[in-house]
């Protein structure tokens, strides 16, 4: 399926690399654009003796839209430049609240982009909200390290399998994205288990069928996490996106989410696209 319209959270701080991101893919395949900034209303604690004044909250509610407006022109100047169909959106929420209206702008759209957390500029909620997106939006997502200039260019892919279904998943997402690449490698980290056969041969020759030149690279036995053997990887390859699934499951609205998809997240140097 062609990728038609992409779907990104813009941030408040920063230069917005994950919106020039988006832009550029959706110029790039076609796409229609959406940036959608959120408002972030302030939590008023329980435990307050006394209510919160009136005018404090309308201040701090005033503030938080106004911020994502100032995003959201950021947005509309890259998409102008770009030339490309775009639109904004403006959510209002509550601080450490649900989701469910975020999801809902996402589910209709076929890709949805954010930047990770940085450190010196952090968003709020963002970590909540990249496993929000993994987990319940039912869309693949593509995670810009908040080191990205902002280019998206994905010559070289790497496509982490595993045979999951959460695999499966990721790989037929990017099927758009790998027909824009001049080189597809299939990357199994192999903990020691035995393997039958040749090795990646089956998603391989599933690739193949759609006109993909593939090359398979197995890593036996690597010293160190799976998460960190992908990274060293990617950097020694200079890969330009890593596609994997997204691992991990809910309980009492925590994500619990798998060791390598964890340390990918935190420790990205390219873009990465996961599906759950």
């Amino acid at each position: 399926m062609a990728i038609k319209d992409i779907l990104t959270i813009t941030d408040l701080n920063g230069e917005q690399t994950a919106s020039k991101v988006a832009v550029e893919f959706a110029r790039q395949a076609g796409a229609h654009a959406t940036g959608l900034a959120l408002a972030f209303e302030p939590i008023v604690p329980g435990f307050l003796a006394a209510p919160m004044p009136t005018d404090y909250l309308q201040v701090a509610k005033n503030q938080a839209i106004d911020a994502a407006k100032a995003s959201t022109e950021k947005f509309k100047n890259y998409s102008k430049l770009a030339a490309i169909s775009t639109e904004t959106r403006i959510e209002e929420i509550i601080t450490g609240g649900n989701l469910d209206s975020i999801m809902g702008h996402c589910r209709l759209s076929d890709m949805v982009v954010i930047g990770q957390d940085n450190p010196d500029a952090p968003e709020p909620m963002r970590e909540m909200l990249i496993e929000g997106l993994l987990f319940e939006s039912g869309v693949p997502t593509l995670i810009v390290p908040f080191i990205s200039k902002g280019n998206f260019k994905p010559s070289k892919v790497v496509l982490a399998w595993d045979g999951s279904a959460t695999a499966a998943r990721a790989v037929h997402a990017a099927l758009p994205i790998l027909e824009m690449a001049e080189q597809v490698t299939i990357v199994i980290i192999n903990k020691g288990l035995p393997l039958e056969g040749e090795p990646g041969s089956d998603i391989a020759t599933y690739l193949a069928r759609h006109n993909l030149e593939i090359n398979v690279d197995v890593i036996n036995n690597p010293p160190i996490s799976v998460g960190d053997a992908l990274l060293n990887y990617v950097s020694e390859n200079a890969v330009d996106l890593l596609v994997m699934g997204g691992y991990g499951h809910s309980r009492m609205r925590e994500y619990l989410v798998g060791g390598a998809t964890r340390d990918i997240l935190h420790s990205m140097t390219i873009p990465v696209l996961m599906a759950h």
